[in-house]
């Protein structure tokens, strides 16, 4: 159950779950293609799986995971994803919505004409203003270096704007006072990583005499910055990024993510890449993909945002393509990233330019072709990783040989495509100039002392009996088209489900004002979720709510009617199945009148029985 929705009109908010379309916002961070029945499916963005999941319904504006149970509306996705309040979800959503909010302005505890807005959209605010004013900066006569190291490496003016680039003057506190001047407080420019309190007790800003790209999440928004050190007497480190703050965390974030997302996702690739000049480089050459770490290691966090991105999963798997310089710390972070390789489904490639150039230098120097040619011509990473493997070490001696095999046998047991293996054993033992026998046994022995990543757990059926699956069609119906089951289902109370969380939903719909007084839509589902008692209940509403129904096509008056009917005739099968037991337990002639009354009431069940088999002919 949401939170109270702090002092913005509850119609207001209704207007917002209308309008926010539940596919927009989820597409900010995950993949999604079609489920079948009008439904679509991702990879969840709240645990790590390899087989979707994630089903979202657009008809009905909810989402639900059947894998970890999350669920919900647009405003319940950012609170959860982004780790927003409900007022700070909601102001979002509206934003973008183009919804002017109003709040309520008496009642208890009301005393504020309106709210302070929430702190991450005063932070996103904030470095929104920042970003123009570095960006006014750098046309001023004090940016020219800034404007010539862009330059010189072949982005002019309009590569500049696209880009968001801008300039931290030469001022200790510029920025700062800029933005208190619009209203931030001087805790809201700490927070934000924009400003520094001095020994004096003012503000300094973060940034000074630097170039600055602005660092985007997924929608869009500026959430820090990465400077580049332009002058000789900066004591400062070559680059410098944002702090972590509310806003920002580096094992999250990826830069040109906001640029790159939408091609991630059609071209199924991601190519990563090691600095701001080189991603920019990349989408200039035509090689739109690319995205680069800030400031820290390409880790965990970072694939899981990309994986979303690319659906990589089982049944569709993308290409994840490293541009690590050639030198020994490029070497290395490719080496590292193999490790990292078995967290993705999908194939894992390195692409190293002839000349160990990074793709910035490399389009300078031989143009865009050159850029696109490099991530052509990539090689699986674990070629390159056992080629790295192997040059270490002497295999012109007998132990250098055998320490290599010790070395690269674990690389080849980590290979996720088990049918490779043995061709790469093969491989491995012509290029060690050994017999295949010991590389099979070597890499037969890591294979088995590998820790093996446990797979997700799939959701259990929802249809483990035919009456269960009758009752949790029917709540389908109620949720899904409250306007078609109306009354019929309305009439049929929770007596008539024998789970008793499925009857605890059904009570929950009444609470909600019943089917006949719906109109459906996200706003409906979230009504009921809010009547349910406990968190089991709550889940099941909203996998309910995107399951799809057991029907070809639309549903119509008929289905709702065959459906409630084979939900009724079931529990009229266990009150007469409980019926002619205590009819069988009876003398007849010591206990007439019950005998007569029980017998009596058992006929009449069974004809309603009957009338309702006849009623539901054509079956689920």
């Amino acid at each position: 159950m949401y939170a109270v929705a702090g002092r913005v009109k509850d119609e207001d908010i209704a207007l917002v779950r209308d309008r926010s379309s539940i596919v927009d916002v989820i597409s900010e961070t995950v993949t999604l293609r079609s489920a079948g029945g009008g439904n679509l499916k991702g990879l969840c963005p709240f645990h790590d799986e390899k087989t979707p999941s994630f089903n979202v319904s657009p008809a009905r504006n909810v989402y639900f995971c059947h894998g970890c149970g999350q669920g919900g509306d647009a405003i319940k996705f950012l609170m959860d994803a982004e780790h927003l309040s409900f007022i700070e979800s909601v102001e979002r959503l509206a934003s973008k919505a183009g919804i002017q909010l109003r709040y309520d302005t008496d009642g208890p505890g009301v005393s504020a004409p309106r709210p302070q807005t929430g702190q991450r959209q005063r932070l996103l605010a904030a470095h929104a203003d920042a970003t123009a004013f570095y960006r006014d900066q750098l046309g001023s006569p004090g940016a020219r270096k800034a404007r010539e190291f862009l330059a010189q490496r072949g982005f002019g003016r309009d590569a500049a704007e696209k880009y968001g680039c801008g300039f931290a003057p030469d001022s200790w506190d510029a920025l700062s006072k800029h933005l208190r001047l619009k209203g931030y407080t001087a805790e809201e420019l700490t927070a934000a990583g924009l400003a520094k309190p001095a020994r004096s007790g003012s503000l300094i800003d973060r940034f000074r005499r630097r170039l600055l790209w602005p660092i985007k999440d997924l929608s869009g928004d500026v959430i820090g910055f990465g400077a580049r050190k332009l002058f000789d007497d900066d004591d400062g480190p070559k680059y410098l990024n944002t702090p972590e703050t509310p806003i920002y965390k580096k094992s999250h974030v990826l830069y040109g993510i906001d640029h790159a997302k939408r091609e991630i996702a059609k071209r199924g690739r991601a190519v990563i890449v090691e600095g701001y000049t080189d991603v920019m480089a990349c989408h200039e050459a035509g090689e739109p993909t690319a995205v680069a770490t800030c400031g820290t290691a390409f880790g965990l966090d970072h694939i899981q945002v990309l994986r979303r991105l690319l659906m990589d999963s089982d049944s569709f798997t993308g290409e994840i393509i490293y541009t690590f310089d050639g030198d020994a710390a490029g070497q290395k972070a490719a080496l590292r990233a193999f490790e990292e390789d078995q967290r993705f489904v999908g194939r894992t490639f390195i692409a190293v330019s002839p000349d160990n150039m990074d793709p910035c230098e490399l389009r300078l120097a031989k143009g865009d072709l050159a850029v696109r040619d490099m991530i052509a011509g990539r090689e699986p990473l674990v070629d390159f990783a056992l080629r790295q493997t192997l040059a270490k070490y002497d295999l012109d001696s007998v132990e250098g040989r055998v320490e290599a095999m010790r070395r690269a046998a674990p690389l080849v047991a980590k290979i996720k495509d088990r049918e490779k293996r043995p061709e790469y054993a093969r491989k491995l033992a012509g290029d060690l100039g050994m017999d295949l026998e010991p590389v099979q046994r070597a890499v037969a022995s890591a294979a088995r002392s590998a820790s093996v990543e446990p797979q997700p757990q799939r959701a259990a059926s929802p249809a483990d009996s035919p009456q269960r699956m009758v009752e949790r069609e029917a709540l389908k119906i109620a949720l899904q088209e409250p306007v078609l089951a109306g009354p019929m289902f309305d009439a049929l109370g929770a007596e008539n489900y024998a789970d008793p969380v499925l009857a605890s939903v059904r009570e929950a719909v009444s609470e909600a004002g019943g089917a006949q007084a719906a109109t459906g839509g996200a706003v409906w589902i979230e009504k009921v979720r809010d009547c349910c008692a406990d968190m089991g209940g709550q889940m099941l509403v909203s996998e309910l709510a995107v399951e799809p129904l057991y029907v070809d096509g639309p549903v119509d008056p008929r289905y709702v009617q065959v459906t409630l009917a084979r939900l009724q005739g079931a529990a009229l099968a266990t009150r007469i199945r409980d019926l002619k037991s205590k009819v069988q337990r009876l003398n007849p002639v010591a206990n007439k009148d019950q005998y007569l009354a029980l017998a009596g009431e058992l006929f009449s069940l069974e004809q309603q029985a009957r009338a309702l088999r006849d009623q539901a002919a054509g079956g689920l």
